[in-house]
This record gives C-alpha cells, sequence and structure tokens, in this order.
C-alpha cells in the first residue's frame, strides 16, 4: 500500500464561535476566511504558526484533526458545517495509507504558503502590530463565564436611538440588567446575544457579539448592568438588502424583554489603570462602544478624585455627523479632559476625511504619546480602517525621527497597541 501524508488540520468549532473575527484578523498568512454561517481554515495556507490560538476568545479556534492530507477538509466543505467532523480512528488512518507517527505534523507544501506571504507583503500586514496580551495595569478579566449551552437571562432596562432620527444609520443604546446574576464585566469586553428561532436550515442562530459600551460598574454605577451600542443591519457589504437577524431583534427590544446572553469575552483589549497612563482611542462608527466604556470610567474616577489620570485622545470617525453615535454627549465633555477629533467621510461639499487624516493633522500630539512609555492605544471599528491607521502611525513616528520597527515590536509585546476590528 502507498504510504500516505497525515497532517494534524486545523479547524475551528462552529457550535462555539462567535464570529468575532479575531482569527482571521490575526492570521499572518490570511489562511482564516468565512461567511455568514461559519469561519473556516485553508488547509493549503495554514502554516501551523498558532497566532490566532491564544486570542480566541471561546477557545473555538483549538481544534484539529489528524487524517490524510489528501482527505482534508476544505474551505468550501467546512463553510456547510453546523458540527465539527468525528475524528479519523486508527483503523481508518491505517486503511487510507497512513502509517507510522500520526503526531508528527505535516505542513502546506512551501511553494503555497510562500506564494499568500508574498501577496500579504504588499500591503501593510496588520496582524503584526495588535498585541493579544492586555496592559500590565489591566485589571483581571472574567471571561467564558456562560456558553451556548448555558446562557444567563438579561432584562432590557433601556433602549434608545443614538442617531438622528430619519437617517438611514440606526443606532441604538441598549442596557442590559443582569439582576442578581453575576457577571462581571470590564471595558473592552464583549458579550454575545442569542438571537430567539432558527435560520433558514432550522438551526438555532449562533450567537452576535457586541462590545460592551458601559465601565466596569456599570452604565447605571452601581448596578449589575451594561449596555451595548448596535447599528440596525439592513444591507449586506456588497449593498444588498438583507436584514440583519440579531441587529434588528436587539435595536427592536422593549424594555422588560428578556434576553439570552454568553460570555463575557475578551483578555486583551483591555484599558490601562495605572496613574498618568495615556489612552488613544481610534475608532468609526459602533467601535466607539468600548471607547465609550473607557471614557466613562475614567471620567467616574476624575469625578471621584481617586485617579490621577493621563491624557485621554480620541479620534472618531463615521460617514456624517449625523450617523456618529453619542456626538451630543461627546460634545459636553470638558475639554481638558479629553481631546476629541471627528472625522466625516460624507458630509456634503467637504472633501472626505477619515481617522488616519485626523491622525496625520495631529503628528505632534500623537508622537509625543508615542514616544510615552504610558500611552496605549486602541483601534476599533471595520477592518478596512485598520490598514490606514497603522500606515498613519507609522508615517507620524518617522517624521518624527522615531525608529518605527523597534517601536511598534514594543507597542505589540508590551500591549500597548490593539486592533479589534470586524
Amino acid at each position: 500500500m502507498t504510504t500516505t501524508i497525515a497532517i494534524k488540520q486545523h479547524l475551528i468549532d462552529p457550535v462555539i464561535c462567535i464570529r468575532c473575527n479575531t482569527c482571521e484578523s490575526i492570521c499572518p498568512v490570511k489562511a482564516i476566511t468565512h461567511d455568514d454561517n461559519n469561519y473556516v481554515v485553508d488547509a493549503d495556507k495554514c502554516n501551523l504558526c498558532m497566532a490566532c490560538i491564544s486570542p480566541c476568545p471561546t477557545g473555538s479556534i483549538d481544534n484539529w484533526r489528524t487524517m490524510p492530507r489528501t482527505k482534508a477538509y476544505t474551505p468550501a466543505e467546512q463553510l456547510t458545517w453546523e458540527d465539527l467532523p468525528e475524528e479519523w480512528t486508527a483503523e481508518q488512518l491505517a486503511q487510507a495509507g497512513v502509517t507510522g507517527d500520526t503526531d508528527t505534523v505535516s505542513t502546506p507544501p512551501a511553494e503555497s504558503t510562500s506564494s499568500v506571504q508574498v501577496s500579504a507583503e504588499m500591503a501593510v500586514n496588520t496582524s503584526a502590530y495588535g498585541s493579544t496580551l492586555p496592559p500590565w495595569s489591566a485589571a483581571h478579566a472574567y471571561t467564558n463565564l456562560h456558553g451556548p449551552k448555558n446562557p444567563t437571562t438579561a432584562t432590557v432596562a433601556g433602549n434608545v436611538r443614538v442617531t438622528e432620527v430619519g437617517k438611514e444609520y440606526d443606532t441604538h443604546h441598549v442596557v442590559l440588567d443582569f439582576g442578581s446574576m453575576p457577571f462581571p464585566v470590564l471595558e473592552g469586553q464583549s458579550i454575545g446575544i442569542l438571537p430567539p428561532g432558527n435560520d433558514d436550515k432550522g438551526k438555532p442562530h449562533h450567537a452576535r457579539q457586541y462590545s460592551i459600551a458601559s465601565p466596569r460598574n456599570g452604565e447605571r454605577a452601581g448596578y449589575n448592568n451594561l449596555s451595548l451600542t448596535v447599528k440596525r443591519v439592513l444591507e449586506d457589504h456588497q449593498g444588498k438588502p438583507v436584514k440583519g437577524v440579531a441587529s434588528n431583534y436587539v435595536c427592536d427590544l422593549k424594555v422588560g424583554d428578556t434576553v439570552q446572553v454568553i460570555g463575557p469575552f475578551g483578555s486583551s483589549f483591555l484599558m490601562p489603570n495605572h496613574p498618568r497612563s495615556n489612552i488613544v482611542m481610534i475608532c468609526t462608527g459602533t467601535g466607539s462602544a468600548p471607547m465609550r466604556a473607557m471614557t466613562e470610567w475614567r471620567r467616574r474616577l476624575r469625578q471621584s478624585g481617586k485617579f490621577e489620570g493621563g491624557k485621554l485622545m480620541l479620534f472618531f470617525g463615521a460617514r456624517t455627523q449625523e450617523e456618529l453615535p453619542y456626538f451630543g454627549p461627546l460634545q459636553s465633555l470638558p475639554k481638558d479632559f479629553i481631546d476629541i477629533n471627528f472625522a466625516f467621510s460624507r458630509t456634503p461639499g467637504q472633501p472626505k476625511r477619515y481617522v488616519q487624516d485626523a491622525l496625520r493633522e495631529r503628528s505632534a500630539d500623537v508622537s509625543a504619546l508615542l514616544k510615552d512609555a504610558n500611552t496605549f492605544f486602541y483601534v476599533c471599528g471595520l477592518k478596512s480602517m485598520e490598514e490606514g491607521v497603522i500606515q498613519a502611525l507609522r508615517d507620524v513616528a518617522v517624521q518624527a525621527g522615531l525608529p518605527w520597527d523597534s517601536l511598534a515590536e514594543s507597542l505589540k509585546k508590551e500591549g500597548r497597541l490593539h486592533l479589534e476590528t470586524y
């Protein structure tokens, strides 16, 4: 019998995956892709670098199947899965011609991997910059207290639209109360919402992830509640009409309704807590949720006189002023508390302006913060913003005479640059 090479194929468990996009965004060889159903790994591209393992908030990424290379599951197959396939037995492996030590992992052919690396290097590889470590002074994060099989119940305590009525960008601020059920969260964490009902295959809808928009002691201080910033999805990425299952469900919730919640998730996109630490927040749209949480926690600490805070700097992008969540409340924050910079890309009669443009305009202040080891950078919003932001930070550093390569390495290694995009 011809000897067949065995591989340990990397797979993602669709049952516990919360579709947060962390794995895809961090994969250096672009081996991970997704559709509306699943996140999948291409065995021909995956080089088993393990970069995606530790950042995964649920552990769904840490699944493997020892099998013949010739029988590797294709991405197309994986996209149809509702559950992971069974492990191959030793007898099945032997019948397929696999002999010897199946723990010896074969990596993809060199030409397959290198071709992916070359194409990825044509642009900024943002996966090389984001840290998976929290700031050294971050509070301890509790994670995965509730999974899809044991969700907890929260009650809707409030639902307010935070963008101008009559505009298409319908974004809501939703408050969920957990009553006496412990559900500790920190700024920068997220939760999963389980929409009721089934999908078109008759399976229960999988969870959708939302960043927490409130500080650790509650949307209302001293209460066991939290808030979310949710945009109603009415079209897909190609502009075709589609009604987002979870976003429409959440945006239509009424006070008193109950919601099934899983999580919390996230142990790295956390804020620093040591005195004089600076926070630079760069976001678009609903990516403002964790920034609101961090800002509000600092505001409460400042109000109580218990924190000698460093600088807060916000770069907030949206298509228009009317589509920017929390525009009114942001305007009322003291100027000596937070330095706010807006960037609008669709203002009639004005040139398009993005957050990276605002970063370059404030290069003197941003470079001074880049030099300070007490400064932490947070980027949250659409995936398309990542590259522009990294390029802008690089340009600001180079213009100031800072060694970008070593600086970027330090930002990542010390948990000072965090990317969370979708």
